[in-house]
């Protein structure tokens, strides 16, 4: 079975925990015990209803607050599939957390409460998960039990919604009626939105098409460990541990180190310690070459073939997650996986307004801004356009003196004459 992961999106208290906890429960994938402390705690607050965000909001303080603060992982399977679910929280004040869930997906669920409709943060999160390269995105209408499964109500959501998908040019949306409290239209069809006849969630996230290796014609491989054991048993072993990136590596290929340029022979690759003919991405191996050459933490390793970019200035947008404002001549650190190298942003070119998505002047980026700008690095960072490999074209921004994350960060040009971007085919939007 192929895996699925997805997010969920969308405001504060629209129920996104609620619906993953109504997944797992009504698709029977939660163990026994847990439904023993579920029970119990529905029978010692006389629910008529288990709680079913507790299954996600794992720490004290999401289950004092009502609300999701930490990025929640869960797991499942089904016949078809097997899913990694994503549940971010909804607040303003923790989009730095929903970045991170969102930045592995493969499609965003984006939850919006059918009394409040298509709101600031809805916007927000779509336009994040759009940037993020997630292809596949579905419109999940929540909480029609509270306006009488009204079939206006959700068609005007869908036609505000569909405004966002057009303006952002979204691949692939979706639209869902559902109740995530009562289990509407979640894993089974629902008796009370009969004037829908599409599938339920569930059976929607079955048909999607799995995601593939981004770019399988343009192999990466970082550098994340030196393995130099020098024992009486290895005196001369020397491997290069770390995760293939995209694409494919093979015992004896022809191979260049970057930012070097040495040219040598991958000689064994070993996957768990045994020697394998080929790796895929994306396993964790260890490659030892035929030459020792030096190379370090960070450095990379492609197919002679393979063509990464090598740049000291490229143009990102970010998501500004910090509390002071951003301006031009900061400097910081870039961390690009293990590769982490000083920089300074040189220029803010442009924000992107949440309410019409149109980008505009401005010489500083605050809390949850948007922005496009340009960095100049002090060494050469190996590294590729996002839309080209999602793996090896995102990075952070790294405050130099405490290490706190600053930004989260996509490579929009590593060409200083690239301006433009591709425009995305007509959305095509179904309910």
């Amino acid at each position: 079975m192929d895996l699925l992961r997805f997010i969920t999106c969308g405001s504060v208290d629209d129920g996104k925990s609620t619906l993953i906890g109504r997944l797992l429960y009504d698709s029977d994938s939660v163990s026994l015990d847990v439904l023993a402390t579920l029970e119990k705690k529905r029978t010692a607050t006389n629910s008529t209803d288990v709680d079913l965000a507790l299954l996600t909001d794992g720490l004290k303080a999401e289950r004092e607050q009502g609300i999701t603060i930490d990025v929640a992982h869960k797991y499942f399977t089904t016949p078809r599939r097997k899913f990694i679910i994503t549940d971010a929280p909804g607040h303003v004040q923790y989009t730095r957390n929903m970045v991170t869930g969102a930045s592995n997906a493969d499609l965003a669920i984006v939850l919006v409460d059918a009394r409040q409709g298509v709101i600031e943060q809805t916007r927000r999160h779509t336009l994040l998960a759009s940037l993020l390269g997630i292809q596949h995105f579905v419109l999940a209408v929540n909480k029609l039990d509270l306006v009488g499964y009204d079939e206006a109500v959700f068609e005007r959501i869908v036609a505000d919604y569909q405004a966002v998908a057009k303006q952002l040019k979204l691949a692939s949306v979706v639209a869902i009626p559902l109740s995530a409290l009562h289990g509407d239209n979640v894993v089974r069809r629902s008796k009370q939105i009969a004037w829908y006849q599409g599938p339920s969630l569930l059976e929607h996230l079955e048909s999607v098409p799995a995601t593939t290796d981004a770019n399988p014609n343009e192999p990466r491989f970082q550098v994340q460990y030196v393995i130099r054991p020098q024992t009486e048993e290895l005196p001369d072993y020397r491997g290069y541990a770390g995760r293939i990136q995209s694409g494919t590596y093979r015992a004896g290929d022809k191979v260049r180190i970057w930012p070097s340029g040495l040219e040598t022979v991958i000689d064994t690759i070993e996957v768990n310690q045994q020697p394998v003919a080929a790796a895929v991405a994306p396993q964790g191996v260890v490659l030892r070459l035929r030459d020792d050459i030096d190379i370090s933490r960070g450095d990379t390793i492609v197919p002679i073939a393979a063509h990464p970019a090598v740049v000291r200035e490229f143009e990102a947008t970010l998501c500004w997650m910090d509390e002071r404002p951003l301006r031009a001549g900061r400097k910081l650190l870039v961390q690009h996986h293990a590769d982490v190298v000083k920089a300074s942003v040189t220029t803010i070119l442009q924000k992107t307004n949440i309410e019409t998505f149109e980008s505009q002047g401005t010489d500083e980026a605050k809390l949850n801004d948007i922005v496009r700008v340009r960095i100049k690095t002090a060494l050469p960072l190996v590294a590729d356009e996002y839309r080209q490999n999602r793996v090896t074209g995102a990075f952070i921004l790294v405050d130099d003196q405490t290490g706190a994350t600053l930004a989260a960060g996509l490579i929009a040009a590593t060409d200083p004459e690239y301006f433009t971007q591709e425009v995305p085919a007509e959305t095509v939007f179904s309910i």
